[in-house]
């Protein structure tokens, strides 16, 4: 590749890299990963050195060519993840350590896997990745950091980086997959009968009540309807004790301004008016449950919202999966599948990478175990799981 020709730098805000450049690395990858998704984070102050997400993306050249690149940020906390690493934290000032800022390699306030080592078409990839992460273990070094996380990274991402002595995480995510259903009625018939039935009763509930549920197509996202899936995301969060506001109203307003055909939000209406909905980011392949809210109670509303409808559309669309983000075994219930999520720490303290590298390895070991249990007892026919 001739390494010692490439250089890497820093970039402090994502626009002090093109959006063609950029996009030209995630190709058709995670819709999270785009540069206007980026880009609406920090221009609407929801990622900036206040929030303690202070970006500090990379960015691998050669000349003017950019080869690879991956958004970084530094963290003087540990909200907005979804890889809680919480109790390291507490491990850590209990040794003497200081465990913040840190350094965070992913998306904020987003728990979808993907690339994070972005690569240039026909490069060796495999060497970006090694050049990135070198690079990643100097500033750690060099800034005295306590550590540096890759968060829901792809699986050979993951694996390259042992090399570089960081340390394997195995997670547990709940996906549906589309096994070439052609209708929603398909899908149910992968259902043992008593989970079929229990799921045709919870959508003539709906029925019942007047309420229309709908995935809305880009073109009839309106201003209108930005805000008020804002309203609805914050409704929610205002609503739980443990909740969080990461994302603020002129985040919504700043996406429908850009050039960013991803927004795929599912509704429900009643008497024509909006009552719940989340805000869903539609991929090349898969469509990304996002944030749900809702301004009225009904029974069984949030299920046909947020795992019905979007399961139907993603048969009507031919997507392949459908990802509802963090937690949740009960998502079982509704056919969606435990899969595994990876991501990758480095520890500078050598101390407390000893002990976190035994704590992970158990981990592992239990997450594969909690894998393997909640697959057998799948609701779905074991037919349509093999």
């Amino acid at each position: 590749m001739g390494e010692e020709q490439l250089a890497v730098r820093i970039v402090r805000r994502i626009n002090g890299v093109s959006r063609e450049a950029w996009d030209s690395l995630v190709r058709d990858g995670s819709p999270f990963m785009r540069w206007d998704w980026l880009d609406s984070l920090e221009a609407t102050d929801c990622v900036c050195d206040k929030t303690g997400w202070a970006p500090h993306h990379l960015v691998v050249e050669r000349g003017k060519d950019i080869l690879g690149a991956c958004p970084m940020y530094l963290k003087s906390h540990s909200m907005g993840e979804f890889v809680f690493d919480h109790q390291w934290a507490s491990y850590a000032m209990q040794a003497g350590i200081q465990y913040y800022p840190k350094m965070l390699v992913g998306v904020p306030f987003t728990p979808v896997a993907g690339s994070r080592f972005l690569t240039a078409p026909g490069v060796n990839r495999e060497g970006i990745i090694a050049v990135l992460g070198r690079a990643l273990v100097e500033i750690c070094r060099g800034n005295e950091l306590s550590s540096i996380h890759i968060n829901f990274c792809d699986q050979d991402e993951m694996e390259a980086l042992e090399d570089l002595d960081f340390i394997p995480k195995i997670g547990l995510q709940f996906h549906w997959q589309n096994r070439d259903y052609d209708t929603f009625d398909d899908y149910l018939g992968a259902f043992r009968s008593d989970r079929r039935n229990k799921i045709k009763r919870e959508r003539r509930e709906l029925d019942n009540q007047g309420i229309q549920i709908r995935a809305l197509p880009y073109d009839e996202i309106t201003p209108d309807i930005q805000r008020t899936m804002f309203e609805l995301y914050k409704h929610h969060i205002d609503r739980l004790y443990y909740g969080h506001q990461y994302l603020k109203g002129r985040f919504f307003d700043e996406l429908l301004k850009r050039p960013y055909p991803f927004l795929c939000p599912i509704v429900a209406q009643r008497d024509g008016r909006i009552i719940a909905g989340t805000f869903n980011i539609r991929g090349p392949d898969a469509l990304y449950g996002r944030y749900w809210g809702s301004f009225e109670e009904h029974r069984y509303l949030h299920f046909n919202v947020c795992y019905y409808a979007a399961i139907e559309h993603c048969i009507d669309e031919s997507l392949v999966r459908f990802e509802a983000g963090a937690g949740g075994s009960f998502k079982t219930l509704r056919g969606l599948e435990a899969a595994k999520t990876y991501s990758a720490h480095y520890v500078s303290n050598k101390r407390f990478r000893e002990a976190l590298e035994r704590y992970l390895r158990e981990e592992r070991s239990e997450t594969l175990a909690r894998q393997e249990y909640l697959l057998d007892g799948s609701p779905l026919k074991k037919e349509e799981r093999d």
